[in-house]
């Protein structure tokens, strides 16, 4: 069998995307199958070109799976023409190189969003003659009206979901991160075909034992190595709403031996930054993106784990949540919807509503209070993500299911 993944986000950046198509390609590869990724020029989060890369066109024969990659304008701004002129250069960039590049495969996957990458994957398909699949991690343009990206009835919502129902009725196959994503395609799209092809973790490489002092060490910086953290690693983005950790850490100012810790960049960072300092918050501290292979480390080694969102958003589910709970770390989401039934039902934390900052600090003084309970949730994290959200398993069954179809 012969997959293409087009997809605007992969390794060496870090992120949800990344890590689920990656592991996806290599799991493919392991199978015996051939799988040829068509990407941009690694740029995300922080909007520059990564060092070693660059130019036009890059193509990686080295290793499995095979890599090409294309153009793309990189930024970090949220500004309308700097996303759209982001999006488009590798709308356009993909498609020429793809026509040109990659051979016929037996399916052709496309990551959503971005939602206009939907363009070049429908073109691509019908060229190279083969099924495509339209993988949703986030519901666009419901997720954006959401978080105020985009105002519902305006042109570029109307222009969004139109080109939603084309990429959904195009698709061979529409797959979804998260079972509230499939839902909600299903109800507004019964045609479709659909199958739940779930975030998860590896957790062989997220695990309680990965903890080392080392680690322990660059969270706690310069403080007491007595203190409680709560560790916020992953994208400072808009969807994330992480002024609520700010604000939780300003409410806690007078908690002595409690930290918080965020690790990662985004176009929210530097607002953060500047809240902490003029709040003089010195119970906060802000480090730079580690490397992918340090992240299981630096969770392992935390004492409670930040999951946040900025507000409902219907189908996100954050693949931070998986790691904490593989890591056996304690959860404290601040979300609602499917994340939320997962924490609970699986009793793997504390869920406070987003926008709730007297909730949030009163869940992190409670853990705080309480390593005990910290271990036991911990310990159900850990049983349910070996039961439920073990990658091997998930994309095991996926490959089964293309297959038996091919």
């Amino acid at each position: 069998m012969r997959l293409a993944i087009l997809t605007q986000y992969y390794p060496p950046e870090i992120g949800a995307p990344q890590a689920r198509l990656s592991e996806l390609a290599q799991k493919m590869v392991q199978a015996g199958h051939a799988v040829t990724v068509l990407t941009a020029m690694p740029n995300y989060p922080t909007g520059k070109i990564y060092p070693g890369y660059g130019g036009l066109l890059r193509q990686e024969h080295h290793a499995q799976p095979e890599v090409i990659r294309t153009f793309i304008y990189p930024t970090q701004k949220a500004n309308f023409i700097p996303r759209l002129a982001n999006y488009f250069s590798f709308v356009i960039s993909s498609t020429m190189a793809g026509s040109i590049l990659l051979r016929r495969p037996d399916y052709l996957m496309v990551e959503s969003p971005p939602l206009f990458l939907g363009l070049a994957a429908y073109w691509l398909s019908r060229l190279k003659r083969t099924r495509l699949i339209f993988n949703v991690s986030d519901l666009w343009p419901e997720s954006a009206v959401r978080l105020g990206m985009l105002r519902q009835g305006g042109l570029s919502y109307r222009l969004s979901a139109w080109l939603e129902r084309f990429c959904y009725r195009k698709a061979w196959l529409v797959t979804g991160q998260s079972k509230s994503i499939l839902s909600n395609i299903q109800e507004r799209f019964p045609s479709c075909h659909t199958f739940h092809l779930s975030n998860g973790v590896d957790t062989g490489k997220f695990h309680p034992e990965r903890q080392t002092p080392e680690a322990r060490a660059i969270l706690d910086g310069q403080a007491s190595t007595g203190s409680c953290i709560a560790l916020y690693a992953g994208l400072h983005g808009l969807a994330q709403g992480l002024d609520q950790i700010v604000h939780a850490a300003e409410l806690m100012r007078a908690d002595s031996g409690f930290r918080f810790v965020l690790v990662g960049d985004g176009p929210e960072k530097q607002m953060l930054i500047q809240q902490a300092r003029q709040c003089r918050l010195d119970n906060i501290r802000f480090l730079d993106p580690r490397p992918s292979s340090e992240i299981p480390a630096l969770v392992a080694s935390a004492d409670i784990i930040l999951v946040t969102l900025k507000t409902y958003i219907p189908g996100a589910v954050p693949s931070k949540l998986y790691e904490a709970m593989a890591s056996g770390r304690p959860v404290v989401l601040v979300a609602g919807g499917e994340p939320a039934d997962i924490v609970q039902e699986c009793r793997a934390g504390v869920v406070v509503d987003p926008g709730d900052i007297e909730g949030l600090a009163q869940a992190l003084r409670m853990l705080n209070a309480q390593p005990a309970l910290r271990r036991e949730l911990g310990e159900n994290g850990r049983k349910a993500a070996e039961q439920y959200f073990d990658r091997t398993k998930i994309v095991a069954r996926f490959v089964n299911h293309l297959e038996v179809n091919l």
